[in-house]
C-alpha cells in the first residue's frame, strides 16, 4: 500500500497531503469512534508512516488513508491482533493480493496464469506445410542474402531437401533482423540453435521413457510449451535484477 504512493512521488506527480483532521474526515463514517490518538497509536505501531513537515506536522496521503482503513476493518470485522495485521500489511507490500470475500483470509500469492506471450501447446503442434524458397523468405521478412547465407551457416534457417524453408523459419530471420538492428549478428544467435537442440533432446527423452495420455504430438507441444515458459520466466527475473 504504501507503494503506490512512493511510486506516485517517483514518477513526479506528488501525492496530496492531508491533515489529521481530514484524514478522521474521511474515515468517520465507517468507523466512527476512530480518533487522533488511535492514529497516532497506529503509528507507533509501524502500521501507517506519516510524512512530517519541517515544522513536524504529520500529513497522510490517500494511499495512508486506505492503510488506515484496512487496519481500522481487520481489528472491527475480522478481530485480528496487531502482528497478524503487520504480517498482511507486509504481505500487500509485497504484491500478494486480498482473498476476496472471505472475512477470515489472508493476502494470497497470484495464480501463475498464462503468460500470453508464450505459446500454448495447440501452437506448437504442426502447421500444415508451406515451401518457401530463399528468395520469398528474404522478401518476406526483409533480411539481406548475407545475413540469409549466415543464418545457415550458423545452423539457424535449415532448409529441407529442396532447399525450401518451412513457418518457422519465417520467425526465425524476423527475429534474427530484429536483433541485428541491436547489434547482434548471426555469429551470435549459435547460442539459441544449441539450446533449442537440447530443448528437443529433453522432449524425446522424456516421450521416450515416460508414458502418458494423449497422441505423441500432444504430449510433445505440451512439454515444449512448458520449457518455453520456464526459459520466459527465467529471462524475465533475469532482466529484472
Amino acid at each position: 500500500m504504501t507503494a503506490g504512493s512512493a511510486a506516485g512521488e517517483a514518477g513526479g506527480t506528488a501525492p496530496r497531503r492531508l491533515t489529521i483532521g481530514k484524514v478522521l474526515a474521511a474515515l468517520s463514517e465507517d468507523f466512527p469512534d476512530v480518533t487522533a490518538s488511535k492514529i497516532r497509536f497506529l503509528e507507533a505501531e509501524g502500521l501507517v508512516l506519516p510524512h512530517r513537515t519541517a515544522s513536524g506536522y504529520r500529513t497522510y496521503t490517500d494511499d495512508d488513508v486506505r492503510r488506515l482503513r484496512y487496519v481500522l476493518t481487520a481489528q472491527r470485522d475480522r478481530y485480528w491482533p496487531l502482528k497478524v495485521i503487520r504480517d498482511a500489511l507486509d504481505a500487500l507490500d509485497r504484491g500478494l493480493s486480498e482473498p476476496g470475500d472471505d472475512p477470515g483470509g489472508r493476502p494470497q500469492p497470484p495464480a501463475p496464469g498464462v503468460d500470453p506471450e508464450v505459446p500454448r501447446p495447440a501452437d506448437l503442434l504442426p502447421r500444415p506445410a508451406v515451401a518457401l524458397t530463399g528468395p520469398e523468405l528474404r522478401e518476406a521478412t526483409g533480411i539481406d542474402r548475407a545475413t540469409m547465407h549466415a543464418l545457415e551457416t550458423y545452423g539457424l534457417l535449415q532448409p529441407d531437401e529442396r532447399g525450401h524453408f518451412g513457418h518457422e523459419a519465417l520467425s526465425v530471420a524476423a527475429a534474427a533482423r530484429t536483433l541485428a538492428e541491436h547489434g547482434l549478428e548471426p555469429r551470435h544467435l549459435r547460442p539459441f540453435r544449441t539450446a533449442a537442440d537440447r530443448e528437443v533432446g529433453l522432449v524425446d527423452q522424456v516421450l521416450a521413457t515416460r508414458r502418458g495420455s494423449g497422441s505423441r504430438e500432444d504430449r510433445a507441444a505440451e512439454i515444449a510449451a512448458a520449457c518455453i515458459a520456464l526459459h520466459a520466466a527465467l529471462v524475465r527475473a533475469g532482466l529484472a535484477r
